[in-house]
């Protein structure tokens, strides 16, 4: 579902061990904001909610806001760093917009199943 690069893995765990975070688990979030509508939210916890879906990559546990799977299916997350500073950077075959900061984005709408196997959007 989600897969991060060497490069984020490494800011995922140098992240974890400026905060003490032991076994860092990563928070997903879609917020709605910004340029485009929607922006991503990335965080840490040692705490897992009871509405959380799980996923993993390798040996990073992904904790998903209910709903926001169909967004981030397929996303890639990266981390570089150049003259304006370290970042994280997403890479989402979903997404059909960035704004020129790009981090802010659109999607077309998610697709739900029907309980007769019909698409609807």
């Amino acid at each position: 579902m989600i897969h991060f690069t060497p490069a984020a893995r490494r800011e995922i765990r140098r992240m974890g061990d400026r905060q003490s975070i032991r076994d860092p688990k990563i928070r997903m979030n879609i917020g709605s904001g910004g340029c485009l509508g929607l922006y991503y939210q990335l965080s840490l916890t040692e705490e897992i909610q009871t509405s959380d879906q799980m996923c993993r990559d390798d040996d990073l546990c992904i904790l998903i806001e209910p709903g926001k799977q169909g967004y981030l299916q397929g996303l890639i997350i990266d981390y570089s760093e150049d003259l304006m500073g370290g970042g994280f950077r997403f890479q989402n075959p979903n997404v059909t917009q960035t704004c020129s900061c790009s981090n802010s984005f659109s999607v077309l709408p998610v697709e739900a199943e029907t309980p007769l196997g019909a698409k609807a959007v």
